[in-house]
């Protein structure tokens, strides 16, 4: 009984250790193979999600199975008048379908992600309705998005939430290939124009990344979720609220390390998340 005890105390705080050493404010890091949490911090706190959103908008848009090649001109209605964020994607511009995709979740464009939900099938309404049941399909029960770009404050979910959000988007495709390439050139009305992923551990040799997105905005602090390989097992990683890019990246690097620890014994705990 003593030992048992003894056992609890000393688990606790090494948990609480190592959740002092990560700054982001909320995260969860769950080994995919076995559904075991290895790293837990404030992960069931209901916080705005930025651009992370765009997951979901990807998810809703494939679903309908859309012609990718389909061309698309981008509209007034799609430029940022909540925050003015800029965009380097101009009004008038005539893209593809699969490159309004590309630029809304590689180098995150906010027009881009706001042209794909204007023109579901039905309008921005449909959008919202098919976010909503996509929401409940994926049991995301503390999950609330609004507009598909993440720029709303109340567009808002968990980092355990997240971690399910993250599982379902890597089965797409078209997400797992746009989100894990560095940089790709596109053509902007006869303009050649290259675009970086805002992940800058995508192409790191260190990393095995297999699928990704950042996010933020002033309320939701510097955000990202990750699916990655390391030694041997895929994981879901998600860290939100950081208080700037470097801190987040040291906290993914010190995570990755925790996943890489040889004899690292996971925290008891079991997400579902198939």
């Amino acid at each position: 009984m003593i030992r048992s005890l003894l056992l609890a105390v000393a688990i606790t705080a090494a948990s609480s250790a190592s959740a002092a050493t990560v700054g982001s404010k909320h995260a969860i890091v769950i080994d995919e193979g076995t559904g075991h949490v290895v790293f837990e911090k404030n992960a069931t706190d209901i916080v705005p999600i930025a651009s992370l959103t765009k997951l979901m908008t990807a998810m809703v848009v494939l679903d309908t199975k859309p012609d990718m090649h389909e061309r698309i001109t981008v509209a007034e209605e799609d430029v940022d008048t909540l925050k003015f964020s800029s965009s380097r994607v101009p009004v008038g511009a005539v893209l593809s379908r699969h490159e309004l995709l590309e630029l809304a979740l590689m180098s995150s464009d906010n027009r881009a992600a706001h042209a794909l939900a204007r023109t579901y099938p039905g309008g921005m309404e449909h959008f919202k309705l098919a976010v909503r049941s996509k929401a409940h399909m994926l049991n995301l029960r503390r999950t609330n998005i609004e507009e598909p770009t993440g720029l709303s404050p109340y567009n808002t979910s968990t980092a355990t939430d997240l971690a399910k959000l993250a599982l379902a988007a890597s089965k797409y495709p078209e997400i797992e290939k746009i989100t894990t390439v560095s940089n790709d050139v596109i053509d902007v009305n006869g303009s050649m124009r290259q675009y970086h992923n805002t992940n800058k551990l995508v192409g790191d040799k260190n990393w095995s990344i297999l699928m990704s997105k950042t996010g933020y905005t002033q309320e939701a602090g510097r955000c990202i979720i990750m699916r990655v390989r390391a030694a041997g097992r895929d994981a879901i990683m998600v860290l939100l609220n950081a208080r700037g890019s470097a801190s987040r990246t040291a906290d993914a690097n010190y995570l990755h390390r925790l996943l890489t620890k040889e004899h690292h014994q996971p925290v008891m705990a079991r997400l579902n998340i198939k």
